[in-house]
C-alpha cells in the first residue's frame, strides 16, 4: 500500500512537506488464497484525497503503476476495484459517443480495436510501420 501511495525506502527531506498519513494507501486485510502456498490476497484502500478529480490516468497509474514493477514481489494481480461514487462523478465522460468514432470512421457493425505496438520503442520508422501494415491487413480498425 506504501509503494504506490506515500512509502519510500528511506526518509526523505520532502516527507516533511505534507501529512503524509493524509495519504498513505493502507492495507486492511490479508488472508491467504486457499490451496496455494505463499499466495495472498490483500485489500487495499487509499484515501480519496490521494487522486486527481476526474483523472483515469492518475487513478491507475497511482494504483498500479509502480506497484506492478515492485521487485519484492514475484507476481502481483489485480483482481478488483471499487471506486467510490462521490469519486465516479468527478469523470465527465468522452466529448461525445461511439457513433461519432464510428462516423469518422465510416466503419459499423464490428468492435473499433486500439493496440500498441510492441515493443514500444527501438523500432525503427520503417519496422514500425510495417508492424501498423500487418494490423490493418489483418483486419484491425
Amino acid at each position: 500500500a506504501a509503494e504506490s501511495s506515500t512509502g519510500t525506502w528511506t526518509t526523505v527531506w520532502t516527507d516533511g512537506l505534507t501529512n503524509l498519513d493524509r495519504y498513505k494507501g493502507r492495507c486492511y486485510d490479508i488472508e491467504p488464497v486457499a490451496g496455494e502456498q505463499n499466495q495472498y490476497i490483500a485489500y487495499v484502500a487509499y484515501p480519496l484525497d490521494l487522486f486527481e478529480e476526474g483523472s483515469v490516468t492518475n487513478l491507475f497509474t497511482s494504483i498500479v503503476g509502480n506497484v506492478f514493477g515492485f521487485k519484492a514481489l514475484r507476481a502481483i494481480r489485480l483482481e478488483d476495484l471499487r471506486i467510490p461514487p462521490a469519486y465516479t462523478k468527478t469523470f465527465q465522460g468522452p466529448p461525445h459517443g461511439i457513433q461519432v468514432e464510428r462516423d469518422k470512421l465510416n466503419k459499423y457493425g464490428r468492435p473499433l480495436l486500439g493496440c500498441t505496438i510492441k515493443p514500444k520503442l527501438g523500432l525503427s520508422a520503417k519496422n514500425y510501420g510495417r508492424a501498423v501494415y500487418e494490423c490493418l491487413r489483418g483486419g484491425l480498425d
